[in-house]
Formats: structure tokens, C-alpha cells, sequence
């Protein structure tokens, strides 16, 4: 049962002062704390164990040509209040039951413009809340500044386009702060560690009708947010059907209400880096989903075509884009308990006309071969035909009996854009449909509020075998600590053809990974994606069946997680629960290594473990590996041997 305590400690304060007031706000456990200044500007700065991880760093808003605050902005009052909660997670990306304490300080000034801070154990946030007369306003600009210490090595997602056009799929390169050109801005969320240890991520949460933040270098360890102004008119660029031409943006960044809250601006902070993969911050200042029964809402795992580029081998029939072929992948699914396959690109009449199938496909027969079977159908689409005829085409693919959407190559970030999100999860949740985000930006929050939203991309995954060779394993380990902070991954793991670090080959339509097969299956656990691919050919996953049952038996929600090792790059270790189950996945960079782990949040008793790990001869070829059963109880200890490039992944269930 939930355990509701809201403890209000101070009120009315700083009545109708002009004068500069400092403010001070301590994490529960005081290992936190903020500083706020403000008068005629308002700036912040937090120090964590007193080591200073921010110094003052000013904020502002600018409404209808108004800046605030001016030099005639008062503080009314501030009050702060204590609160412990608990947030049950409809989806659990990492944990079902999320602890949800904090401390918050409010001022509010006149002009009706309050400004929150919260301070947890494990992270600060901020935000403006809007109370204006106006219905109606128009944002020009908001100051966001992170001014940090210019020797912090940052994992630098690198972008350059100026109009923020991306798919946000960026290598994280370790760079330090300040010799980062200013042209060279990043996408969030954004890892950094300062010179005395510090973990930090920038990120926001709560983003709706209002555009991506952006941060942009300004030397001296200085980081600027910037936003992309509001489109006003676009278009597909001719001969294309998916590259974006903005014609014509506006000289503010939203036009939205004037009584709203806007996003959460928060950085999360550890003392090292396996203390971060806890941190579910994003998630807890985001809006609750309404209440309501949401039973219909099924994760699971998918059998996946576009990877493999629907390559099929010893059948008796022509594999690509046909009925045959999808029948296979559903017979596939079905005999190892997947809940989904994916139609993707190519399975409509053209990719900007999805309303029909090919003349090769025929969906409703698919959906009723696959409902006999227990496997369900997602539908693949751009973008712009979802945006253009939201509610006819959802209604053909409810017609059809389809269980969800994969929406691709969005792209943009501008407030049009971050409502688009919305409007589709809001029109698939009132279907019973599921929303897979594809060429997308980071998750921030919207999953919450729109359980149906199941999974996002943006991210550098594993399709890039097919055309380049940096997804190494020191980028698979970077994922953890740099994108997967803001969210579930759609990495799409689950590759057949692995290999060392010397063999690795391109090709589009037999792509190779790199590492071993063991690094491959533990980012089932280690991953954290509600809807899970499995991304290679049905064939070559059913000339190795022990491989498949074992990966296939691994779920894709939690009900409890526990970090155990990590560091960024190189290494990480995780524990996860789901019923009875524990499950343990860890991986390496292309080093050989040996980890360890004391079993001590296992409950009393005897458990079976099943363990698939590197074979001998791994490390010269990345596709051995080996099962072993051995038995384990509360207070062992394990030492999870990896090779170069390697994994390890151990099922434990009760006796």
C-alpha cells in the first residue's frame, strides 16, 4: 500500500523583499546541497560532499518580450516541505516500487512565476511553474547555464546541425570540458566526472509542449542551453521521403498557456559510476499516468525483421517481404514464448502511404495467423503519415487487429515536435495501442504519463553493424551510464554473427557484431527495454536452440534492480528481479576480466543457477560459449569470468 507524508516545514518567508535573498536546500540525507541567490538575477549552485559540482549558474525567463527576473521582480514568499512517497511504476523499466523522497523550496515572485527546486539523495532538480493572467503566451528564450569545472571529462554526444535535425544516435567521445569547440553542442542526457570523482548527468524531465533543451560550450568549463525555435512551416525535401526542410521558424521557442508548469532541469549525482545505474530521477519528476486499468499493456520481446533484412535459409519458399516469410518469424515466436513480431519499412504500399499493405502482404491474415498463436503484429510507419491522418490510420490498424505502432525517422525536437509525441501516445492509448519511438529524441518522462509508450531509440545500436564498425564493446558499455539515464533503449540486441576484435566485417545483409555471443545475450539484462528485440534471422536462431530458450527466457520488465559493478567503458554488472527469478547479466570492454559478486540480495534458501558465459576458446571465437547449472544460496559469491569482448549471463531460480 502506498504511504503517502507530506511534512510542511517553513512558510511566508522574504515578504516583498527587493533585496538579494540566499536560499539553501539540503538532500534528505544532506550530502546535497543548493544554493540559491535572488534578487535582481537568480543564479544556483550545488555541492555534493563539498565538493562543488556546480558553481553559480543563472536562470531566466523571457515571456512576451519580458524578462524575468528584471530589476522589479519581488519574492512574494518560499516555503520548503519534506516529502517521502513511493511511485509504483505501471511498466518497470527498472524497479516496480520506486522510493520517492526529497526536499522542495518554492519561491514565489510576483508576476506569477514560481520557481521550484527539489534536492534528492541522488540528484537536484528545477523548474518555473506559470501562473499567469494571460491564457496565452509566448516563450522567448529561457536561460539554462551549467557552469562546472573545466576539468570534467565529459562523454560528449556530439552534434553540429543547426537546426537541431538529428537522430540523436551520437558516439558518447570522452573529451574534457573545456576543449570542446562551441560549434560542437550535445544532445542529453549528458555524463560527466569531475576531478574529484563525481558522477554527474544533465538531463530534463517532464517535456511537453515546449522544445528539446540543447547545450552548447562556451569555454571555462561553461555550458549553455539552447532550444530550437518553433516551426512554423516544414516539409519532406522533394525525391525524399523522410528528410526535413524547415521553411520558416518563429523568433520565440513555444508559444504555449500562460498556467503551466514547464520542464525539470536536473542533474543526477553519484559517487561513482555503479551508483548511477539506480538513479530513475527522470521518471520520478515526471507526470503520473492517470488513473485507470492499463492490464492491456504487454511488454515483452519481438522477433525482428529489418537487421537481418528478412533473410531466411533452408525454407521452401522466396524469404523478404511476404506473408510467408512473417508467418515464419510468428512460427518462430511462438515456439519460444515472444510476444510480438515487427512488419517494418517496406511492408505498406509506399513508406508515405501506410494506409494499405503491399500487394505481398496481408495484414489482417497475419494478425489472425499470429493471434492463433499468441503472437502479435506491430506495424512499422514514418512519421509524417501518422501526424497527417492520426486518427483514420490508427483506426485501419485497430481494424486490422494490430497491437502497436513503430513510429521512425522523427528526427526534429522543436515544441511541434515534442506535441507530436504526445498526441500519438494519447490517440494509441485511447486504441489499446503500444508506440515503439524510432529516430527519436531521449525519453523525458512521457512514458510515464503514456505507459503505452514502450520503448524509445535514439540511440546508436546495434543496425550499425550493417554499414560501420565502431558499436564495440566500449560503446555498449558507455549506453548504461550515457543514453539508457534518461530511459528504456531500443538497442535491438540479440546478434548470431559475433566477432573478435581483429575479424570484424561489414555487410548489410549478414551483419556481424562485435564481442561475443556472451556480451550479446547480457545485454538482455543488462538493457533495459520493455519491448526487446530479437534481432537476427529466425534461421540462424533455430540452428542454436539452447542459445535462444535461454535469451528467450529472459524478461523485459523488473520488479527490483541492483547494480553490482560499473564503469563507464569498460565494465558493468547487474542484478535484476522479476517474480521468484533473479537474473545477472555483465559484460567488458574488449579487456579480459573477472568480476566479482557477493549474492547477499538473494532471500534464504537454495537456488539454481544457469549460466551462459564465454567458451574457452572466445576470445578467438566470439561465437563460443557454454551452459552450466550449478547451485547457489544467499551470501555466495561470484566471479564472472569474461573474455576479451565478453559476457556473462546467469538465470537463478529457487529450489
Amino acid at each position: 500500500m502506498r504511504k503517502f507524508m507530506c511534512l510542511f516545514i517553513a512558510a511566508c518567508l522574504c515578504l516583498y523583499t527587493v533585496q538579494a535573498a540566499d536560499h539553501e536546500l539540503r538532500s534528505p540525507d544532506g550530502n546535497i546541497i543548493i544554493r540559491v541567490s535572488s534578487g535582481s538575477t537568480i543564479q544556483w549552485s550545488v555541492l555534493f560532499k563539498n565538493e562543488t559540482i556546480l558553481s553559480p549558474s543563472g536562470i531566466s525567463i523571457t515571456l512576451d518580450g519580458k524578462k524575468f527576473p528584471a530589476h522589479k521582480t519581488h519574492l512574494l514568499r518560499q516555503f520548503t516541505t519534506v516529502h517521502q512517497d513511493s511511485i509504483f511504476s505501471i511498466v518497470p523499466v527498472k524497479n516496480s516500487w520506486i522510493p520517492d523522497t526529497y526536499k522542495e523550496l518554492k519561491l514565489l515572485f510576483t508576476g506569477g512565476i514560481t520557481l521550484v527546486f527539489r534536492a534528492y539523495n541522488n540528484g537536484v532538480a528545477y523548474r518555473f511553474e506559470l501562473g499567469r493572467k494571460e491564457p496565452s503566451l509566448k516563450v522567448d528564450a529561457e536561460e539554462v547555464n551549467f557552469n562546472l569545472d573545466p576539468n570534467n571529462l565529459a562523454w560528449w554526444p556530439e552534434e553540429n546541425n543547426p537546426e537541431f535535425i538529428s537522430h540523436y544516435e551520437a558516439l558518447f567521445n570522452k573529451k574534457k570540458l573545456d576543449t570542446i569547440p562551441q560549434h560542437k553542442y550535445a544532445y542529453l542526457p549528458l555524463y560527466q566526472s569531475t576531478p574529484g570523482g563525481t558522477k554527474l548527468v544533465i538531463t530534463e524531465s517532464d517535456l511537453y509542449d515546449y522544445p528539446n533543451l540543447f547545450l552548447f560550450p562556451k569555454g571555462g568549463g561553461k555550458l549553455e542551453g539552447k532550444f530550437p525555435p518553433a516551426v512554423l512551416k516544414s516539409y519532406v525535401a522533394p525525391r525524399t521521403d523522410r528528410r526535413e526542410v524547415l521553411a520558416e521558424k518563429a523568433s520565440y521557442i513555444a508559444d504555449t498557456k500562460g498556467t503551466r508548469t514547464l520542464p525539470w532541469r536536473l542533474i543526477m549525482i553519484a559517487p561513482d559510476d555503479v551508483s548511477l545505474l539506480s538513479n530513475e530521477l527522470v521518471f520520478q519528476l515526471a507526470t503520473p499516468a492517470d488513473k485507470g486499468n492499463y492490464d492491456w499493456i504487454k511488454p515483452g520481446k519481438v522477433a525482428w525483421d529489418w537487421y537481418n533484412a528478412n533473410n531466411l535459409f533452408g525454407v521452401n519458399f522466396e524469404s523478404g517481404i511476404n506473408n510467408q516469410t512473417y508467418k515464419y518469424y510468428i512460427d518462430f515466436a511462438a515456439r519460444f514464448g515472444l510476444e510480438y513480431v515487427i512488419l517494418d519499412e517496406g511492408w505498406s504500399r509506399t513508406t508515405t502511404d501506410v494506409s494499405a499493405p503491399r500487394k505481398e502482404i496481408d495484414v489482417p491474415e497475419l494478425v489472425k495467423y499470429g493471434a492463433a498463436k499468441g503472437v502479435g503484429i506491430i506495424l512499422w510507419s514514418l512519421w509524417r503519415p501518422i501526424d497527417e491522418k492520426t486518427d483514420s490510420l490508427l483506426d485501419r490498424f485497430v481494424a486490422w487487429g494490430v497491437k502497436g505502432i513503430k513510429v521512425d525517422f522523427i528526427q526534429r525536437a522543436d515544441q511541434y515536435t515534442v506535441n507530436y509525441y504526445e498526441r500519438v501516445a494519447k490517440a494509441c492509448m485511447a486504441r489499446k495501442l503500444l508506440v515503439d519511438f524510432h529516430g527519436a529524441y531521449k525519453p523525458s518522462g512521457l512514458n510515464r504519463k503514456y505507459p503505452n509508450v514502450i520503448n524509445y531509440e535514439g540511440v546508436k545500436g546495434l543496425e550499425n553493424n550493417k554499414w560501420a564498425d565502431y558499436i564495440t564493446p566500449e560503446h555498449n558499455l558507455t549506453l548504461p551510464f550515457t543514453r539508457m539515464m534518461a530511459g528504456p533503449m531500443d538497442y535491438t540486441p540479440g546478434a548470431m554473427r559475433n566477432s573478435v576484435k581483429k575479424e570484424f566485417q561489414v555487410s548489410f545483409n549478414q551483419p556481424v557484431s562485435r564481442g561475443t555471443r556472451a556480451h550479446q545475450a547480457a545485454m538482455y539484462v543488462l538493457y533495459e527495454s520493455p519491448l526487446q528485440m530479437l534481432a537476427e534471422t529466425p534461421s540462424l536462431y533455430l540452428q542454436d536452440t539452447a542459445f535462444t530458450r535461454f535469451i528467450a527466457g529472459i524478461p523485459t520488465t523488473w520488479n527490483r534492480s541492483i547494480p553490482l559493478q560499473g564503469k563507464i567503458g569498460t565494465y558493468a554488472a547487474v542484478a535484476r528481479q522479476q517474480g521468484e527469478k533473479w537474473y545477472i547479466g555483465a559484460m567488458t570492454d574488449w579487456e579480459e576480466r573477472t568480476l566479482e559478486a557477493k549474492l547477499d540480495f538473494l532471500p534464504e534458501g537454495n537456488y539454481r543457477m544457469d549460466i551462459l558465459t564465454d567458451g574457452v576458446n572466445a576470445a578467438k571465437y566470439a561465437v563460443d560459449y557454454k551452459l552450466e547449472t550449478r547451485q547457489v544460496k544467499k551470501g555466495d559469491i561470484l566471479n564472472m569470468k569474461m573474455a576479451s569482448g565478453g559476457g556473462w549471463v546467469a538465470i537463478l531460480s529457487p529450489l
